[in-house]
Order: structure tokens, then sequence, then C-alpha cells
């Protein structure tokens, strides 16, 4: 049926990207206009191989990532490295350094228990309603563009800022995501931490104000940590909107693809808008925003029976894993009412996003009042899209 499996248009080449060459490499295929054929060639190779080019190990299957992010061998940053050089000191380093997807052991347990039990128990019905409302009331402005400004300002909202403030929290997060990323330049890094700056005296501010808005995601974080005013747990809820900023724009604007690109798919959704949610989570398996994520090697280990050393790091091609077939059965189709869906872009093991619901609810959200909005998915195929710059991130560009 059209709504469990949909087919690509005749003669896609996946948003009119006419480049047919393979990508050179993992990090290049982030970007590709479409990498899945490589992937699937990858996973045909070693379980864990060491390309000399990007002087990292690489995984591709779903067995191995699992097993990589489930080891105590392996951390989320360099040991000799825990803050990345280019911004170490600097006030965005200071949020690097505390954000608990950046640490592992006692700094990474600190907050995420209070976050994870706050994000478990928010009324995801309501956020959605709420996230629409915001989308649905935001300026019109480029395609690409909104599928950055909605979700931070949905979650935004969520956490409890005024509906005013959500255009300037939305480009201070932009500018603070930019530090993430190694190609950065120096502009941007310095406009990062003068975002970092201005994203923790807010948050500061909203934090300080008692009683926090009811129903709100903060009066659920206060509600699980009541005197917590800490510079660890700013630090955290700024980082609730950085890492809705990228992950979910790409979540969102991938769901657009989609879209465009499957046959039949929005005349299916706009007759069943209750698969509106399973487009995004169908989504973030078959073309996830985050492409890959690294593990560094802390201690001697064997993974895949290759002899892994200290000072290692690995690439986990999440993309490719998202699509093994011993994770997901029939991999390569779009199917809406997939049973038991298995996706790794949000994580495996202790380091798993508490956030994951969240975020394919506000994409939910996003894609609706975008379609109610009036975006014209036929012609978004016809002019096609890119994707920018990024080493880990498949975020679209349309036309």
């Amino acid at each position: 049926m059209l709504s469990e499996v949909c087919t690509r248009r005749k003669g896609d080449t996946s948003g009119m990207n006419h480049d047919t060459a393979p990508p050179a490499d993992a990090i290049a295929a982030v970007t590709h206009p479409d990498p899945y054929p490589w992937y699937a060639e990858l996973r045909q190779g070693p379980a864990l191989f060491y390309d000399e080019s990007l002087r990292l190990w690489i995984a591709s299957r779903a067995e191995v990532v699992r097993e990589v992010l489930s080891s105590p061998a392996l951390r989320v940053r360099p040991a000799a490295e825990p803050v990345p050089r280019a911004i170490a000191g600097a006030p965005a380093g200071e949020i690097f350094g505390r954000l608990m997807r950046m640490n592992d052991g006692a700094p990474h347990a600190a907050h995420k228990p209070v976050l994870q039990r706050a994000l478990a128990g928010l009324d995801l019905n309501a956020a959605r309603a709420q996230a629409l409302q915001v989308a649905m009331r935001m300026p019109a402005g480029t395609l690409s563009d909104t599928c950055f400004s909605l979700p931070v300002a949905g979650v935004a909202h969520l956490l409890g800022f005024a509906e005013e403030e959500l255009p300037r929290l939305s480009d201070w997060t932009r500018d603070f995501v930019a530090c993430l990323s190694p190609l950065s330049t120096d502009a941007q890094l310095q406009a990062a931490s003068e975002a970092a700056c201005a994203l923790m005296a807010r948050f500061e501010q909203l934090v300080a104000a008692r009683p926090a808005r009811e129903g709100s995601l903060l009066a659920a974080v206060r509600a699980e940590a009541p005197d917590d005013t800490s510079r660890a747990l700013l630090a955290n809820l700024v980082g609730l909107l950085s890492q809705t900023c990228e992950a979910t724009a790409g979540l969102l604007g991938n769901s657009l693809v989609a879209l465009a690109r499957e046959a039949g798919l929005r005349r299916t959704i706009e007759s069943q808008p209750d698969l509106l949610d399973a487009l995004v989570h169908e989504v973030s398996r078959h073309d996830p925003s985050v492409q890959n994520t690294r593990r560094f090697v802390a201690e001697a280990c064997t993974v895949a029976g290759a002899a892994l050393a200290p000072g290692d790091a690995v690439l986990l091609v999440l993309g490719a894993a998202n699509r093994d077939p011993a994770l997901n059965a029939a991999p390569a189709a779009f199917e809406l009412k997939r049973p038991d869906r298995q996706a790794l872009g949000f994580g495996h093991g202790a380091h798993r996003c508490p956030g994951q619901a969240l975020a394919c609810t506000v994409a939910a959200a996003g894609v609706e009042a975008l379609l109610a909005r009036g975006v014209d998915t036929p012609a978004l195929f016809e002019r096609g899209w890119y994707y920018r710059p990024s080493a880990n991130a498949r975020i679209p560009v349309f036309h």
C-alpha cells in the first residue's frame, strides 16, 4: 500500500543533483546527493577498517556501531582534548565542556537523569500543539532558514521563553552551534562565544524567575532539581537548544525532501495526517540528519576483531548502519508503517539522546505548519536542493 511503502519519482537523482560519482570517503558522503548505494558497499567490506586519508577507523554495520557506542573503553571526546582547541578558554568552550553529551562518567551522569526524567514526563501531544502554534505564527523566511528557526523556537517556547524572544534566541543558537563544527571560521567562532554569553545570561534570568511557567519544560526540570542553578545546568539547558538546532533542522528539511521525492507520499500524508509522526520517524532512519558520530579510544580494546589503541578515533557511519538489513528489513524502502523501526541517529547506550521523542514531535509540528502555509513540494522537487557543508550533519538547502 502507498501508505506503507513509497517509491521514488521516476528519474529522481535525489533533489535533481546530477553528480553521480561516489563520495570520496565517509565524510564526503554526508553531503553527497545520494550516499546510500555507497554506504551499502561500505557495509559489505570489513566490519571495521582504518581509513589512512581520514586517519579514522570506520564502522558502518549496525552491530559494530552498537558495540562501539556501548563500550566503556571509548569516549565521546579525546582524553587530551576534552574541549576543542579552537574554543578552549572561550565562553563557547565553557558551555561545550559542561554539556553532558560531551562528557563521560560523573560529569555525564550529573545532569542527564534530571533532563531525562523531565523530558520523559512531557505531554508530547501538548508539546506538539504548542510547537505548531509557534510555527504558524512565525514570520515567513526562506525555507532553509525556517527549517532552523522553527525547531529552536518551538523548544525555546516549551522551556518557558516568551514568544517575542524566540527569534533572538534562534539567532543566538544558530551562531553558537557554529563552534561545534571544525569548518567554522575565526569570525564564526567569535560570534559563537558572543552568542554563548547571551544565551547563558538569558537562561540564568529564566531559571532565577520563580515560579517557572506552569506546564513548561523548565517547570519539569525545576521539579527534578529545585535548588540547582549551577552553570552546568544552565549550559545543558542551552544544550537543549543547540542540539535541536542542526539535528532537528535536518530532520525537518529531510522530511520535506522525502515529501518531494517519494511518489504519492504527500497525498498519503494529506489524507492521513495522523501519519505525520511516522513520516518523521521513518526519515530519521531512512535519511538521518546526523550521518555520523565519533568515539575516541581511552583504553586498549578490541572491536570487531581489530585491536584499537588509546588515542585512536572511530567514525560511526550512522547513515549506513540505519540501512543495515540486519537492523531493518528492506532498508532501502521508505515505509511509513514500518514494523519495529530501528534507528541509531539518536545514539545508543549511555549516550542515547533523551530528547529523541521531543525532536521528532517538534519536527512533525514543523512539517505540518509548513504544509499548511503552502510549501509546494512538487516545486521543491523541480528546483532541487543541495546539502550544507558539514562533517556530520545532512541538512538540505532548497534552491
